[in-house]
């Protein structure tokens, strides 16, 4: 049985998959114009890849401690996403290189924080069941 905090897994996944799937959506021309998700800065979206991606390493954690075997991969995606999430939060206070803004990605880089924001929803919303097996 679904416990209340698999239950806020699934639903915070399914907002992070929304948050790239709209944008990406919308560079194909399917969708109204608020699906570009446009009045969010990218600053934001990265707060929010930071935050999902540590949500998720808890939710991961707590998979590999019921032994599922889901939980490997995603504490390492976790920490993957985390650093791509937190490398340009720590540039916006001025910490770290300049490398850590992620500039060198160009237009890409809207693209993976939407892929990551894609991937981090999917793993959460399977955490939600994986966290009970």
């Amino acid at each position: 049985m679904l416990e209340p905090n698999d239950i806020i897994s699934g639903l915070v996944g399914f907002l992070l998959f929304a948050v790239g799937l709209l944008p990406i959506l919308s560079k194909f021309n399917v969708g109204p114009d608020w699906f570009s998700l446009s009045f969010l800065p990218v600053t934001v979206i990265t707060w929010i890849l930071a935050v999902g991606a540590l949500y998720l390493v808890i939710d991961s954690v707590i998979e590999i401690t019921n032994s599922s075997p889901v939980g490997i991969i995603s504490v390492i995606l976790a920490f993957l996403f985390l650093t791509i999430g937190v490398l340009p939060v720590l540039h916006n206070f001025g910490i770290g290189p300049s490398f850590f803004s992620l500039d060198f990605l160009g237009g890409l880089g809207d693209y993976l924080y939407y892929g990551v924001c894609l991937a981090e929803g999917l793993f959460l919303m399977i955490a939600m069941f994986a966290m009970e097996m």
